[in-house]
């Protein structure tokens, strides 16, 4: 018989054990943590030198080994002391896609003790103007494309440098080469003596807002490495449930990790759960220029890849491929997946395609550093629609709407305490007062939790569309859709789609005597918003939109109204 998760968790968090816990004071509320995090970013990368030559990232033709990576950061590191004067808390940005240079500058910012502020890649010009200015940025790092996004906006903000990579040759006009800050890397480099506490400020992230406005989640560097051995604990957890012997952590054998890495390094989770986990603990992370399935099967060939996953619509887009059968994916391991619903006929697939290989789910903010439960093994096909259970660190519990807590099995509010859980958002104490209260964070995500601890989504408490993974705020995209001479009324919603879960949808009112067309619109909402936040459809109506006493749009009765069409 196979121990119970209580026992479980018993055995791994015993005293002397990797996950033994503890109790810390942090931000004036005693939080359970892991004794054996690490203090820092900056140790997690001095220690992965240690690696040596073994390949830790795959960019098409481009290799970077751990020793490689560790002096491109510690020299990158210096050039921002020594050129752009950076200093300890000071903040770096990070627009660009996947390349192995977001990677060497997010490291080399986090080394010096600078706030480290990844941002959206996809986002539009007057989208990252915003975000560099209300971090405060001090020097960027970006790539050609986002450069000539933010060239018009340049000259409003107060940057130190701008340090452009993968730029074609004469787009650098105000900036600075990568390679050039970079120069010549030093095969005795070190990183520079910063003193970083585990409570310092490490990085923000900026989450789409309700309100039409990102707020940027202030991370610490005990947030981040939090998730480290919570993503490792899962791994143990899953392991002992299936009654094998042992951990399946990253030292349970010599073959290394390889992820093909499908979501973006400026989320939580790839930056997080990906990035800093695979340094950590030695994984290849093989990056895609862009995600496409046949791409992706060439490269879990080649690479090796033992693990592959990402939003549940790339899973199906690579069992349907075409080429599926003519691949050698023998060496994958694990299939994972999150930032949508799962439904079950995938898991069937999964199992049918990949035998011996079931496939993890989990659930995590932005706000909680990545990792706050995990479902996986047996405990994923005992439960598919759970999210599972919480990491012994992390405390949860469902209120109601005063806040207070519900017996199991009740349906109200998710609240979440525990290391993992940031400190508020960035220079918004309104904000950050109404979302985070004596160290629990109030998700705003309705759920429920069983006798034993499996947390199960109901609904999204917040306005918001998830498609393929990516959190579109419905208010902001209506404001952008307010913003047209024709527009009287205006509603976004999300509509089922196969591939990427939910397809943006906006329910329209124009003016009387105006004109706009489907087109029109959505180009004007493209000039100021994100490609994936335009509306796919954009539907017209003459009545009002339907709303309650409150004046709030029903938008149920909205998506019944086009689901019959």
């Amino acid at each position: 018989m196979n121990p119970t998760l209580a026992e479980v968790h018993a055995q791994l968090t015993a005293p002397g054990a990797m996950f033994e816990m503890g109790e810390d004071v942090v931000r004036g509320v005693s939080t359970r943590v892991w004794r054996n995090t690490a203090p820092s970013l900056a140790a997690v990368l001095e220690s992965s030198r240690e690696r040596g030559e073994r390949p830790f990232l795959v960019y098409e033709d481009e290799r970077l080994s751990f020793d490689e990576h560790y002096r491109a950061a510690a020299t990158l590191a210096r050039a921002l002391i020594d050129r752009y004067g950076v200093q300890k808390g000071d903040r770096v940005a990070v627009a660009m896609r996947n390349f192995p240079e977001w990677s060497v500058a997010f490291w080399a910012a986090a080394a010096v003790g600078a706030v480290v502020v990844p941002l959206n890649a996809w986002w539009a010009g007057p989208e990252l103007e915003y975000g560099l200015e209300d971090s405060g940025a001090r020097v960027a790092f970006v790539d050609g494309e986002r450069l000539e996004r933010l060239r018009p906006h340049l000259d409003h903000l107060d940057l130190t440098g701008v340090v452009v990579a993968k730029a074609e040759p004469g787009a650098i006009p105000g900036a600075d080469r990568f390679e050039d800050v970079l120069g010549v890397v030093p095969a005795d480099t070190k990183l520079p003596d910063v003193a970083i506490d585990p409570d310092d400020d490490a990085t923000i992230f900026y989450t789409s807002g309700t309100t039409g406005r990102s707020k940027g989640a202030l991370g610490t560097h005990r947030n981040i490495c939090t998730n480290l051995l919570s993503l490792v604990f899962t791994s143990s957890r899953a392991a002992m449930r299936a009654g094998t012997q042992g951990s399946s952590g990253p030292s349970a054998d010599r073959t290394q990790n390889a992820y093909l890495l499908s979501v973006p390094f400026f989320h939580a989770t790839g930056c997080h759960s990906v990035l800093v986990a695979n340094l950590a603990y030695g994984g290849k992370i093989v990056i895609m220029h862009k995600w496409d399935p046949e791409r992706a099967l060439e490269l879990i060939e080649r690479e090796r890849v033992t693990t592959f996953g990402g939003v549940p619509a790339m899973v199906w887009q690579v069992l349907e491929s075409p080429s599926f059968a003519s691949r050698d994916l023998s060496s994958v391991k694990s299939i994972g997946y999150g930032g949508a619903p799962a439904p079950p006929e995938l898991v069937r697939r999964i199992e049918a395609m990949f035998p011996g290989r079931t496939p993890s789910n989990g659930y995590g903010l932005t706000e909680t550093s990545s990792i706050t439960t995990m479902n996986a093994g047996v405990d994923y096909l005992a439960r598919p629609d759970s999210v599972g259970v919480a990491v012994p660190v992390c405390e949860l519990k469902v209120v109601d709407e005063k806040g207070e807590a519900l017996p199991a099995g009740s349906i109200g509010e998710l609240w979440i305490k525990g290391p993992n859980v940031v400190k508020g958002y960035w220079n918004k104490p309104e904000a950050t007062a109404e979302a985070f209260s004596e160290g629990w964070l109030h998700s705003g995500d309705v759920a429920r939790i069983d006798d034993e601890g499996f947390v199960t989504i109901v609904d999204r408490a917040k306005d918001m569309v998830i498609r393929g993974g990516e959190n579109v705020y419905c208010a902001e995209v209506e404001a952008a859709l307010f913003e047209h001479p024709a527009v009287t009324d205006a509603a976004v919603l999300g509509l089922p789609h196969q591939v990427m879960g939910e397809e943006v949808a906006a329910v329209v009112q124009l003016k009387p005597g105006a004109s706009a067309t489907a087109d029109e619109l959505r180009s004007h909402v493209g000039e100021r918003l994100a490609a994936f936040k335009i509306p796919s459809q954009v539907f017209f109506r003459q009545d009002d939109l339907p709303r309650n006493p409150a004046g709030k749009v029903l938008k149920r009765e909205l998506r019944e109204e086009l689901s019959r069409g």
